[in-house]
């Protein structure tokens, strides 16, 4: 790892595994937990280097990392699926103590490259590969809406990055076929598609500030902006 701020370093260190994804704590800026190809998931503290927290998963790959409001639960999303079982696809976790709150959070048998949480609502939305977004409550026990899904975009094994709009109207997605696809998020209707890119777009970001520009990449590394 390394971080900078203006040029300084303030942050290394070697880890062990490849990483696959990063989070930074919602209430605390000097917290941050990784995870990868590993079967643990770890909190660093960059004061110090040092890892703070291990969370124990048995899986193979930890593919998403996502902080729920305060902070004071996350979500992982695994590799953890097969033909008879799909407890431990979405793990939420308690920061504090590193026990396990719950693994039968997504009961269908796809693994969920992407999470994202509603920027006003008590809602998070999960990537799936089964060509679908499913949506979830971030209070306990998390429970799936069975009567909302986001369908019509491709996944087909990719990274695919799913993100709500500031004001969380909307729901964007890439895509296997380089399309981006926008979602209104209360109806779950397709509203608007963009082909972006020629190869698969895993990547489609809102500017914090200005949300009139969308950033996107695909798998190749070709990123756009748009506005």
């Amino acid at each position: 790892f390394y971080f900078f701020i203006l040029g300084t370093q303030v942050f290394s260190s070697k880890n062990e595994f490849r990483i696959s994804t990063l989070k930074f704590h919602l209430s605390d800026p000097n917290i941050f937990i990784c995870g990868g190809f590993s079967p643990e998931v770890k909190a660093w503290d960059i004061r110090n280097c040092k890892v703070i927290k291990v969370y124990k998963a048995a899986v193979q790959q930890t593919l998403d990392v996502l902080f729920l409001p305060e902070g004071k639960e996350f979500l992982t999303s695994t590799d953890a699926v097969s033909r008879d079982s799909a407890d431990r696809t979405i793990i939420a976790w308690d920061f504090d103590s590193a026990a396990k709150i719950s693994n039968q959070i997504f009961h269908e048998r796809y693994t969920c490259p992407s999470l994202t949480l509603h920027p006003r609502e008590p809602a998070f939305v999960a990537q799936t590969n089964g060509n679908y977004m499913a949506l979830f409550s971030t209070q306990r026990p998390y429970r799936i809406n069975k009567k909302k899904r986001y369908e019509g975009h491709k996944v087909e094994g990719f990274a695919v990055g799913c993100e709500f709009s500031p004001d969380g109207t909307l729901l964007v997605t890439g895509s296997s076929e380089g399309k981006i696809f926008f979602y209104n998020y209360h109806t779950a209707r397709i509203i608007h598609t963009l082909s972006a890119h020629d190869q698969a777009c895993v990547s489609a970001t809102f500017h914090p500030v200005l949300p009139s520009l969308l950033a996107t990449c695909d798998w190749a590394g070709d990123i756009k902006i748009w506005q």
